[in-house]
């Protein structure tokens, strides 16, 4: 049984599919042909679309844009990449944990979340730095989406995690061209290193394999113009795309790690009263998606077919299998 599964791939590759595919799953199929319970999962996306939607609300304040160089373009600074691996730090504690959370304002916690885990990555409080004033009219107009998040993840950290697996999902990329290693903070080698010890001493790779190309086609076509918010729906700007997506280095990650079909992971850490380095070694299993076996997943469950059930089926049965192998070697 999979304990903690991180589902990394480009954007528009299939990974929220494969999350709504496994959620349709009974309990019994989840764990007897894919290695895993019933699904927990978590996603960095939410907090991407809350910094956009704060921004525009401080732009239609007059305020400067505080998380991206615009409503379209990429991150201010690319350290961001750190925050939102911070969030799914905080996350994955409080689900380990069961925490809850009743607060007066959630767009208020929300923006104290942000300016925390930008603090852990070495970015300033920006939203402490907006005045009172406008950051409580921003967290007015925020309030009902996040509410609605911080109720899901309430909902999520509430229930029983024995004999469940744990999803958390994240894309990560570099420029299209780019020579590797990819320079921090892009790819995965820098989001690895940041995430949790508790979350890497228990997580596997499940890579949702596709070309740059191809998932730039797919993010274009999945795009509705109400679908920002959504996990399904939503589409990443070309420039973003790019600059951000237009490669990956997990095969380079593979080929430098020093066992086979898993990416090696490095951190200085407190031991006692000194600082050591330790070492993971994450297995990592693709599920090849080139042929596309996901995107009937984002029609109604009623127009599903049996045929496309079956493949996306088999390949996912496959590859978290393989998965499960190597966690268990």
């Amino acid at each position: 049984m999979l304990d903690t599964v991180l589902l990394f791939a480009l954007p528009a590759s299939g990974k929220s599919e494969v999350r709504t595919y496994m959620n349709s799953l009974s309990a019994d199929v989840c764990e007897s042909e894919m290695h895993m319970g019933s699904t927990l999962q978590l996603d960095d996306y939410p907090y991407v679309h809350f910094m956009h939607r704060i921004d525009d609300e401080l732009y239609a304040r007059g305020i400067a844009p505080i998380f991206f160089k615009g409503p379209t373009r990429p991150f201010l600074d690319g350290f961001e990449w750190g925050t939102l691996i911070h969030l799914l730090n905080e996350d994955y504690d409080d689900l380990m944990e069961g925490r809850t959370f009743n607060v007066p304002s959630a767009a208020q916690r929300l923006f104290d979340r942000l300016d925390e885990a930008h603090a852990k990555a070495g970015l300033p409080r920006a939203l402490g730095e907006v005045p009172y004033r406008i950051r409580s009219e921003v967290a007015g107009a925020l309030e009902d989406e996040c509410a609605k998040h911080l109720a899901e993840l309430n909902d999520t950290n509430s229930q029983d995690k024995k004999g469940k697996t744990i999803i958390i999902e994240a894309a990560r990329g570099g420029p299209n061209g780019a020579a590797y290693p990819l320079t921090p903070p892009q790819g995965y080698q820098y989001s690895l290193s940041v995430l949790s010890e508790q979350i890497l001493d228990r997580a596997g790779i499940l890579y949702v394999w596709v070309t740059p190309e191809q998932s730039r086609q797919k993010n274009i076509e999945r795009g509705r113009p109400d679908g920002q918010g959504s996990i399904l729906f939503h589409s990443v700007p070309m420039e973003v795309m790019l600059g951000e997506y237009g490669c990956d280095d997990m095969d380079y990650l593979i080929s430098q790690s020093d066992r086979p079909n898993t990416v090696r992971v490095e951190r200085i850490v407190p031991e006692g009263n000194r600082y050591v380095t330790r070492t993971w070694h994450i297995p990592m299993a693709p599920f090849d998606n080139r042929d596309d076996l996901t995107s009937f997943i984002r029609e109604d469950r009623e127009n599903w077919n049996q045929e496309d059930i079956d493949k996306i089926h088999k390949g996912l049965s496959g590859a978290l299998g393989t998965l499960a192998d190597l966690h268990s070697g």
